[in-house]
């Protein structure tokens, strides 16, 4: 056991539990829940609705991981603790399991048809689990890895971006045209998955060394890897139709790569062992160096102490809420997430409007989850290049990925032919980072210690945005402009002031972010000189 207990198997095991997750498939087993309960469309949406509460309302999650965690960061590397994030995990089993199943039972006759509002709660119920695991995976990672924050966040945010396309091929392979077994997958799978890895995801004190981010940066690779091999499997399917070996071919090798971030952390695991027994010989020579240097040297390390105040302790959640930054990020996640995750829901719609094949339709669905993990990878890998070698803040990036959006509803507010392509590229990267970008933020602006509560909390930003901006503003304009005994609409009138209403409402995120920005901005060269003072130590 004691091979497995380091903080990179923590981080593979992590990966492995952000994959299993099963985000963004609802629409693998929406039809079917539509058609067995005797739903309507506006019935449906009412059911996601609660599905995109639960999958970001984690404050729950947030509290449980700075109740039980702080126990196992207490305690030593090797030994375990009664707490921990397993216990986080555990919950997160739970939840998943009888959300999935419930709704499985009812699909399939095995239970009573219940009413709307316990469906809805079904719906929550599996939905909520993903925020146990993400919050478990997201802050043990960071606090494993506290100089790579946001690489550590791109990469677990976005193996779960791709985590669902990955049991989608599971699920093809085996099971295509049987939605229903879709759901008792999902009840199956992802409690599986964590039960069996939850006890590898701890929290270490080892000190960080400077290979840490090349070795995060090889599962970044893995990652980027498996993003183009799954396109290039959805479009051989779109174009061919696999025999059964074929597909089971493909998933073996898909499989593989999961399998590959195993080698890098053992890869890594071999050089931290062999590094360790001259870390004190190391540390007692630079001590004494330190208090050898001549005078002028000296000055400047006298300077950065005078200049660079001490850490500051970590704020809770209600401590966060009574400052200016953390309503400056909830305002720009509002106006960043609830616009991207507009476009996500009425994906479908648009693409009718657009008069897009169902095909085609399908193929954009698949292909956003691919952007939205680009997005994700991307922008943790980036910010932290930025922040480390040019001293760029966080809130500067995120206020980029909000123009960018901006500029991607206006291009498909355009309506020109496949533009809508074009458009959701912008938009789908630009909401993928967002998700990447402000944990990260959370963690530096407000502290380690309850990260999981505060970026949770902010998190919530999501479904209030899909609200007002899916539901109030884009389901409003299209049942006014709808016509015929369907309620469908056709053409760009459907969809053209929503966008332009996105875009506004994007810009608006953007200006937000600027001000978070110049008000951190001071914050972030400190941390600069901070990190610039320990390695001239």
């Amino acid at each position: 056991m004691e091979r497995l207990s380091s903080k990179w198997i923590a981080t593979v095991a992590s990966i492995w539990i952000q994959c299993g997750c099963g985000a963004y498939t609802f629409s693998i087993y929406s039809s079917v829940l539509k058609s067995s309960q005797g739903y309507d469309q506006s019935t449906l949406d009412t059911v996601s609705v609660f599905k995109d509460i639960g999958g970001n309302a984690g404050v729950l999650a947030g509290v449980l991981y700075s109740a039980v965690a702080l126990g196992d960061c207490n305690s030593t590397s090797n030994s375990s603790s009664l707490g921990g994030p397993w216990v986080v995990h555990l919950a997160g089993a739970i939840q998943n399991f009888v959300g999935y199943f419930l709704m499985w039972a009812s699909v399939v006759g095995l239970i009573q048809r219940p009413p709307v509002p316990l469906m809805c709660f079904f719906m929550f119920l599996a939905s909520h689990a993903q925020t146990f695991f993400t919050t478990a995976n997201v802050v043990s990672g960071v606090k494993n890895f506290p100089h790579c924050g946001g690489t550590v966040v791109g990469t677990m945010k976005g193996f779960i971006g791709i985590g669902g396309a990955i049991l989608i091929q599971v699920y093809d392979t085996f099971w295509k045209g049987k939605p229903s077994t879709f759901l008792l997958m999902l009840a199956l799978l992802p409690t599986f998955v964590s039960l069996v890895l939850m006890f590898l995801v701890r929290i270490y004190d080892k000190a960080n060394t400077s290979d840490d981010k090349k070795h995060l940066d090889g599962f970044t690779a893995v990652a980027l890897i498996i993003a183009g091999y799954l396109m290039i499997i959805m479009i051989l399917q779109n174009i061919f139709t696999l025999p059964l070996w074929a597909r089971i071919f493909t998933l073996v090798l898909l499989l593989l790569l999961l399998a590959s971030p195993l080698g890098i952390a053992i890869k890594a695991q071999r050089e931290d062992s062999n590094r360790f027994p001259q870390t004190l010989l190391i540390a007692a020579k630079d001590s004494a160096a330190y208090h050898e240097l001549p005078g002028g040297e000296g000055e400047v390390n006298a300077a950065f102490d005078d200049t660079i105040p001490p850490d500051e302790e970590s704020m809770n959640l209600f401590q966060a809420m009574r400052t200016v930054n953390f309503w400056l990020l909830f305002a720009a996640m509002v106006c960043g997430m609830g616009s991207g995750v507009a476009v996500i829901n009425n994906l479908s719609q648009i693409g009718e409007s657009f008069n897009y094949t169902t095909v085609e339709i399908n193929n954009l669905v698949s292909l956003w989850c691919i952007w939205n993990f680009f997005g994700r990878i991307g922008a943790g890998y980036l910010s932290d290049f930025l922040l480390h070698t040019r001293g760029c803040a966080r809130p500067f990036l995120m206020a980029t990925t909000l123009a960018a959006m901006a500029a991607g509803h206006l291009v498909i507010a355009s309506g020109f032919p496949g533009i809508l392509y074009v458009g959701s590229i912008l938009v789908g990267i630009c909401y993928g980072s967002q998700w990447s970008l402000m944990p990260a933020i959370t963690s530096e602006i407000f502290g380690v210690r309850h990260m999981g509560t505060i970026f949770n909390a902010i998190g919530i930003a999501s479904p209030v945005g899909s609200y007002i901006f899916s539901v109030r503003v884009m389901g409003y304009i299209y049942d006014k402009e709808a016509s015929g005994e369907d309620d469908s609409c056709y053409g760009t009138r459907c969809f053209m002031l929503s966008f332009l209403i996105m875009a506004s409402v994007a810009f608006l995120g953007f200006l937000v972010a600027v001000a978070l920005f110049l008000r951190t901005r001071r914050f972030y060269q400190l941390a600069v000189l901070r990190r610039l003072k320990h390695s001239l130590r």
